[in-house]
Order: structure tokens, then C-alpha cells, then sequence
């Protein structure tokens, strides 16, 4: 039988894109999900699925025990940085309680790995362009601060019971399934090539440019965007790394380099064929100036070929996942 993999959160944006990423590899996913924003519709009827909390021990250790799981990918949490600077108190519990609760029931069911969806956010405001793994944690607001929280949770599980943790730290996940089987569903429009795109479409009448000002090119901010179908592959690579018996460690995911708010929106108005009507408004609270990661170990160690690396083809898989969407997930 194929290794069973449970995969928290597997409902959701990136987790959904993991669960087919790990069935095209031959492994067995498992979902648990409270569809808090995952939807359902997004995993196969044939994958094993379950409706709950994964911060529910009493829930979580008999399906580790009956899915016979040999490895946890965890990518349930909440994501908003402006959501987690007004409810601070949400995301501690929601990120770091549950992933401490997950964490005590691998522990207790001898589970050998675990791979953390993490985020750049650990870095906050890095002096230094790109950021390397070991560049100095200093989060800036408290989704940062929760995520933060996880991973020292794991390097202290790591050293106390031998549980093998890759954290896996996010740069700006992008784009969707090249076969639009999989996207973003989640009602709240943030991440900026869906917004423009909800824009494009008529959803919105104008896209809203935070911040002119930052210490940047164009003054606008500066992301490394990595297509979702990328990043899965990823973390397909990272769990067959932990299987192997690879050591716990922190890694970057991210294509090493970065395009500015501006220059992303007019590669969306490339790639659209019509202009985006735009506002300027003031920074929001907790947005880095530049975050692009330095993903070298992932390249090298884990032999990571980016497929996706291109801004124009993570906006059209984007927009053709949006115009599904708008018809089947309203």
C-alpha cells in the first residue's frame, strides 16, 4: 500500500493542490478539514475525508492510527496579516494552539515526521534582499509571530522525541491547478493577482494599490510570487526527504526573485488585454517593504524544479481558475 500522508487543511487553496500533487506521486493523502474556508468540492470522493478540528487530539489520534499515517503535512491555520493585527488572541489559538495540540498527537502516536506550512512573514523586515534561512527571525505583526511559534514548537519536539520537521516557509503562493481542478475559493479577496483578477472580471470596481512610499524601485512593495503547483511539488519532495530520514530543518519556498505591486499589475493587464482601474491608499499595517526568498537548499538538496517560474503563466492558470470559479463556487 502507497504511504498515507494526512494533510490538515487539504480542502483548502494550498492544501488541495498538495493532495494532487502526492496522488499523481503515488502516495495515499488524507484530508482533515473543518471547511472553515476549504470547500469540500476541491478533493477527490476517492481520497479519505474528514470533517473537523485538527487541533482535536481525541479526534486526530484514531485517525492516525487508522489511516496508518507515516507522515503529517500541516497546512490548516489562518493567513490574514491585517485579521491577525486587530484579533491577535484568533491566531495564537487557531495557529499555534492547534498546531501544538496536532503536534502532541503525533507525538503520541509515534508519528516519524512532520512537514509545517510556514511563511516568510518569520522574517519580518529583513535587512537583507534575498533572505536566507538563516537570516535573523524578527517577526512584524502576529500571524508572523504564531507561525514563528509552530516552528520552535517543532525544533523543541525534534530535540525531545525525535519528531523529523521540515517548516516550509512560504513567499507569495500565486496562480492555480494548470487543469483548473483546484484554486482559491475563500469568500475574502486579499492576495493580490486574485484581487486584480476579481477586478478584471467585474466583481470589483477598482484594485487598491497599499502603499507608494516604501524604499523600493516603482514605492511599491516587493514579492516573490511562487506558482501553488510549484510549491506542492515542493512539499511532495520535502515528504519523501523526511520518509528518507532527512534531518528537521527550515527551508525557503520561493523562486529567488521578485516583482513589485506595480509591475505585477501590469503584467495582469498584459495578460488580460485591458487596463485595471487603480487607487493609491496608504500603506497597511505590517507589510514588509521586500520579501524574496534565497531557495538554493531547496534546489539543491531536495532537487527542485520550479515548472511554473513565470508571472504571465501563473496569472493565466490564476484567471482561468477564476472564472471557474465564479461560476461553480458562488
Amino acid at each position: 500500500m502507497s504511504s498515507s500522508i494526512l494533510v490538515t487543511g487539504g480542502a483548502g487553496y494550498i492544501g488541495s493542490h498538495i493532495v494532487l500533487a502526492l496522488r499523481r506521486e503515488g502516495f495515499w493523502p488524507v484530508v482533515v478539514d473543518d471547511l472553515s474556508s476549504g470547500r469540500r468540492e476541491l478533493v477527490s470522493a476517492e481520497v479519505p475525508f474528514t470533517e473537523g478540528d485538527c487541533g482535536d487530539e481525541a479526534l486526530i489520534r484514531p485517525l492516525l492510527r487508522r489511516e496508518g499515517i507515516v507522515s503529517v503535512i500541516h497546512c490548516a491555520g489562518r493567513i490574514r496579516v491585517d485579521e491577525s493585527v486587530r484579533d491577535p488572541l484568533l491566531y495564537y489559538q487557531g495557529n499555534t494552539l492547534v498546531s501544538r495540540n496536532l503536534i502532541a498527537a503525533c507525538v503520541a502516536e509515534k508519528i516519524p515526521s512532520f512537514l509545517f506550512s510556514s511563511t516568510a512573514a518569520v522574517y519580518g523586515n529583513p535587512a537583507e534582499i534575498p533572505i536566507l534561512e538563516e537570516t535573523p527571525l524578527n517577526p512584524v505583526n502576529p500571524y508572523g509571530r504564531s507561525k514563528l511559534m509552530t516552528e520552535m514548537m517543532l525544533q523543541d519536539a525534534s530535540m525531545a522525541y525525535g519528531l523529523r520537521a521540515l517548516s516550509m516557509r512560504y513567499f507569495n503562493v500565486a496562480g492555480a491547478d494548470p487543469d483548473a481542478r483546484a484554486g482559491q475559493v475563500i469568500p475574502f479577496v486579499s492576495h493580490l493577482i486574485r484581487r486584480a483578477l476579481r477586478v478584471y472580471l467585474g466583481e470589483f470596481p477598482q484594485l487598491e494599490i497599499f502603499g507608494t512610499d516604501y524604499p523600493t524601485p516603482d514605492g511599491t512593495c516587493i514579492r516573490d510570487y511562487i506558482h501553488v503547483s510549484d510549491l506542492a511539488d515542493a512539499h511532495v519532495r520535502g515528504i519523501r526527504y523526511l520518509l528518507a530520514g532527512g534531518a528537521s530543518r527550515a527551508v525557503n519556498c520561493g523562486y529567488g526573485h521578485g516583482f513589485s505591486v506595480r509591475e505585477v499589475l501590469r503584467a495582469v493587464e498584459a495578460v488580460t488585454g485591458q487596463p485595471l482601474p487603480m487607487v493609491e491608499s496608504p500603506r497597511r499595517e505590517g507589510d514588509p517593504a521586500a520579501l524574496v526568498a534565497q531557495a538554493d537548499w531547496l534546489r539543491k538538496e531536495l532537487g527542485w524544479t520550479p515548472k511554473f517560474d513565470d508571472l504571465p503563466t501563473i496569472i493565466a492558470h490564476a484567471l482561468a481558475w477564476e472564472k471557474k470559479a465564479l461560476h461553480d463556487f458562488q
